[in-house]
């Protein structure tokens, strides 16, 4: 069977690990965007991007990386607090919709339909959209199912495992007990 390219968005390594091993068993050939414009604080940002790059060299997996440290660009669309996921959502895959268009890829996914926290209806709107404006395709697949796999996964990669999805408002919250 011929391998389907489908561009994977991909937020950190840990979340990556199961949803890029099941794309592969489903015969599409995953290539990873790690693109994220709201990890904060910096230092957590290089922790995620260098997990993704372990990730790449352990798999070999192909991976398109944005090394700008976007907080800026996320801060002055975020106006308030209460919207702040679904602005992510909409940055995050309206660039992922941006560049599978300019790869010449015909669909993208993400990891974020992976995380047990995220909002899954508010992504698929988010993916809708984006590949509607870009005239590529949103794959939809609820990744959740393989929560725990991934864990094991990540733990036994040793990779880097944060403790809140990365805006300035989840770390506020996490180490606050709000979460």
């Amino acid at each position: 069977m011929a391998q389907r390219p489908v561009l994977l968005h991909s937020c950190c390594a840990p979340c990556t690990v199961y949803p890029y091993k099941m794309l592969k068993e489903q015969g599409f050939s995953p290539t990873c965007l790690f693109h994220n414009p709201n990890i904060h604080p910096y230092t957590e940002f290089r922790r995620r991007l260098d997990a993704m790059k372990v990730f790449a060299f352990e798999t070999r997996a192909t991976v398109i990386i944005d090394e700008h440290y976007g907080l800026d660009d996320f801060m002055a669309n975020v106006f308030g607090k209460d919207e702040r996921c679904l602005i992510c959502y909409a940055m995050r895959l309206r660039e992922t919709a941006r560049i599978c268009q300019k790869e010449q890829l015909e669909r993208f996914t993400s990891t974020l339909l992976y995380s047990k926290h995220q909002k899954h209806e508010k992504i698929i709107e988010a993916g809708e959209r984006a590949a509607a404006e870009f005239g590529v395709e949103f794959f939809y697949q609820d990744f959740r199912e393989g929560w725990k796999e991934g864990i094991r996964m990540s733990k036994q990669m040793q990779l880097y495992r944060q403790q809140y999805c990365g805006c300035i408002f989840s770390e506020q919250e996490r180490y606050m007990g709000n979460l």
